[in-house]
């Protein structure tokens, strides 16, 4: 049955030239740029304390669903039947598989599955910006200021993103992939003004996640980064790949260099992606049957998720799919819904969500990967509890919900709650700090797990409490 739980929370020195590097890069590499790919060092993490729980590291990987734009509390996760209709909204709510928890009636396919599910009804960030609030959400720390629109990544809000974090507790981890991906695009304000918070930040450039900008819905996909470059067919590549051997031999007395470290770890980790069998495999979705494509539907975004369920198959840590553009439609069709809020909702927001969604916890657990797979569905805040005069909702930063589900969390939970509007937390408030802390928790690094910047600065995963009430 429904359990409602609440908890009040108060360059090393080189003798060769950067120009002579660069030729050589350009020989060994053939014009392939991964500039993302970070290089493998150490990996720093907590031993599990004994009063931690079964929990504790029983994710392997992470599915961050973001739903750019700010996903709706009232027509989501947190409904108010009995409430105002300038309030409830245009829509009811249905029953879910959980005896007792109600859900937004355009939610038909998540709510089969809301056993599997715990849902936050009491996130708070304060923020009422798409950029600075983002920040938060994705790094757990507040921007500074709060409600900073068009913010950008600049002192002093450089904290990494929860992939960086993981790159840098997963290195050393020996895989074709870099340990953190995001896709199918980077989350930017109109001009294409990139959010603070989804970069390496302090810890330095080579944590930054794999960006891939792509699009897993077009016929014959291929992932720009790892494909041969046209103009370079297979026979000189592996004329080139011999040059960069035969170059490599003459530079032992270098590899200790950090600057020539790094490089050859790169260059390898780019041979390993172009030239591996499991990587060509993780990018081919034609080896999903015609009814799994279409059960998750055939949009960029959503073909995106079903890479995501791919790539941790694979062996990728953390994967955060991003929300696509939509052509045409309001604001680009994102689910900043400031006008014509129930339309955009009713006609492709909700379908395409629940859909996808659905499909992809029912893929987890059909392929016995969802106790291991950690899926958190977010946003960076939910919408005004009132409508505005053009029928939309605006941002709403001081309570929203989030869902997780998988990877050490139990099903059939609701932690939190709001007041009659949806407006403010009245128990269980959580913030993204302790959304940050639970999700290493869960993947096996205590929040007080340090973490060296590039100054040499040590700094916790999080200062944040695990959120244990659903674990």
């Amino acid at each position: 049955m429904l359990r409602i739980l609440d908890h009040t929370t108060t360059r090393g020195n080189s003798p060769l030239s950067r120009r002579e590097w660069l030729r050589i890069g350009g020989a060994g590499l053939g014009g392939l740029s991964l500039p993302m790919l970070a290089s493998a060092s150490q990996t720093a993490s907590h031993p599990a304390p004994a009063d931690l729980g079964s929990a504790f590291g029983k994710a392997k990987s992470v599915i961050v669903i973001f739903l750019g734009g700010g996903p709706p509390q009232h027509e989501t996760w947190d409904p108010k039947p009995e409430a105002p209709t300038e309030i409830r909204g245009g829509f009811g709510t249905i029953a879910s598989e959980t005896p007792g928890l109600a859900v937004g009636e355009l939610m038909p396919l998540t709510a089969r599955l809301t056993d599997r599910i715990a849902v936050l009804r009491a996130m708070v960030t304060n923020d009422n910006a798409h950029s600075s609030s983002g920040y938060q959400m994705m790094t757990g720390m507040p921007h500074v200021p709060l409600s900073a629109e068009n913010a950008i990544s600049k002192a002093p809000n450089l904290a990494p993103h929860w992939g960086a974090v993981m790159k840098y507790v997963r290195q050393g981890d020996k895989s074709a992939f870099p340990p953190a991906v995001t896709l199918p695009n980077r989350i930017a304000n109109v001009g294409e003004i990139a959010w603070p918070g989804q970069i390496g930040g302090v810890l330095g450039p080579k944590y930054d996640p794999w960006l891939l900008t792509c699009d897993p819905s077009q016929p014959n996909f291929t992932v720009p980064d790892i494909a041969l470059p046209a103009e370079l067919p297979a026979l000189r590549f592996e004329r080139r790949l011999s040059l960069l051997t035969q170059v490599d031999r003459h530079l032992g007395e270098l590899r200790e260099a950090p600057a020539v470290a790094s490089f050859n770890r790169q260059t390898q980790q780019a041979f390993d992606l172009l030239g591996g069998p499991a990587a060509r495999r993780a990018f081919d979705l034609s080896q999903e049957s015609d009814a799994t494509r279409d059960r998750y539907g055939r949009s960029r975004w959503a073909q995106s998720v079903l890479l995501a369920r791919r790539l941790v198959e694979a062996g990728v840590s953390l994967v955060q799919i991003n929300w696509c553009k939509v052509e045409g439609e309001p604001n680009a069709g994102s689910w900043d819904t400031h006008e014509k809020h129930n339309d955009l909702l009713m006609r492709f927001l909700m379908p395409w969500m629940d859909q996808a969604y659905s499909a992809l916890l029912t893929d987890l657990s059909d392929r016995g990967l969802l106790d291991e797979t950690l899926v958190a569905w977010v946003g960076e805040f939910g919408h005004t509890p009132k409508f505005n005069a053009n029928a939309g909702r605006d941002h709403w930063g001081h309570c929203f919900s989030v869902a997780l589900a998988g990877g050490g969390v139990r099903g059939g939970v609701v932690y939190g709650k709001s007041d009659a509007h949806a407006a403010f937390p009245v128990s269980g408030r959580v913030e993204p700090r302790d959304l940050l802390a639970t999700v290493f928790h869960c993947l096996g690094h205590s929040p007080d797990t340090e973490l060296v910047d590039t100054e040499g600065r040590p700094h916790p995963i999080s200062r944040g409490r695990v959120i244990t009430e659903i674990l």
